[in-house]
């Protein structure tokens, strides 16, 4: 089971009140119903490749209206061959709509009433009710975190848009294969969302691998800052070595002060060091503290020797 179906599973669980179903129905018949007029009578017809949404249809509109409704599976021909759940509604079609905010007195509305929103209870389980018939979230085990709400008009985006933005959730839409797609990016956000609709089971399963995944990737940057400072250091260590190695085949021509000759001593038996490695055993040996900034000032006179005998020697 994918997390989006987590997700869904938890939707269709909650316990709503009389005003949210309604909200909620009306979300599912925005997103995936039509109104169709068969043998002279009004019928809805709700249709999804998820069981989930076809069945929460029925049973609110069952729990709301005692209305009369069938359940087909239709296997698709093209492409994956998934089954096509189907609701029709027979009965109560234009108290439907009217109650759903769907109907005014121009016909159909291709987004609900206002007065259908007014709470937030509402506004909650009607973004929950789009989540269940268009929406989708990658797994929290992947590292690109997205959330999307696919609708087939513009408007019905822009009204999900708009309830989204309304509650700190920053949300943006674009047009794929000629629907309207509002979208979440910000693993934040995608937690916000979770925890407005009070998902909390996914909640909880999508904070603990976020925060794993926070974790681990905190880890694997201070590994490679480490890793590229132990290889810095040895490069250079190895570098130094090598201006000693000179020096010290060539001490006729120049003369090291004894503290300069101390360091050398000790870069030779401590080729990979850090300078605050050095520092310490610098202290040890010669019982004299040293900072970092000194040993790196005698490193470079060091070095600056290995480059006079360069000279001499070409």
């Amino acid at each position: 089971m994918t997390f989006s179906q987590d997700v869904k599973s938890e939707i269709v669980l909650q316990q709503l009140k009389a005003c949210d179903q309604r909200a909620q129905l009306s979300a599912l018949l925005s997103l995936c119903g039509s109104y169709i007029i068969s043998s002279n009578r009004p019928q809805l017809l709700l249709v999804s490749e998820n069981s989930q949404v076809i069945k929460q249809a029925r049973i609110l509109v069952f729990g709301l209206y005692k209305a009369q409704s069938q359940i087909t599976v239709v296997r698709k021909m093209k492409l994956k061959k998934n089954n096509q759940y189907q609701l029709r509604i027979t009965s109560e079609v234009e108290r439907i709509l009217a109650e759903c905010g769907l109907w005014g007195a121009n016909g159909l509305r291709a987004v609900p009433l206002a007065s259908l929103l007014k709470k937030e209870c509402c506004q909650r389980a009607y973004i929950a009710g789009a989540f269940l018939a268009g929406g989708s979230v990658n797994s929290p085990h992947t590292s690109n975190y997205h959330l999307e709400i696919a609708a087939n008009s513009e408007a019905l985006a822009g009204f999900i848009q708009k309830q989204l933005i309304a509650h700190d959730l920053p949300a943006r839409t674009i047009t794929r294969r000629g629907q309207f797609v509002v979208y979440l990016k910000a693993s934040e956000k995608i937690s916000d969302f979770l925890r407005w609709l009070n998902l909390s089971g996914c909640v909880m399963t999508f904070e603990d691998e976020r925060i794993k995944r926070d974790f681990y990737n905190n880890l694997n940057r201070l590994d490679n800052f480490e890793v590229a400072n132990n290889l810095k250091a040895m490069s250079t260590g190895l570098r130094q070595v090598a201006d000693i190695e000179l020096i010290q085949k060539y001490l006729p021509l120049v003369k090291p002060e004894k503290k300069l000759l101390e360091v050398m001593e000790l870069r030779l038996d401590f080729p990979e060091h850090s300078l605050k490695e050095l520092c310490l055993e610098y202290l040890r040996r010669y019982h004299h503290t040293i900072s970092k900034s000194g040993m790196k000032h005698r490193l470079a006179k060091i070095s600056n020797l290995a480059l006079e005998v360069q000279k001499r020697i070409q």
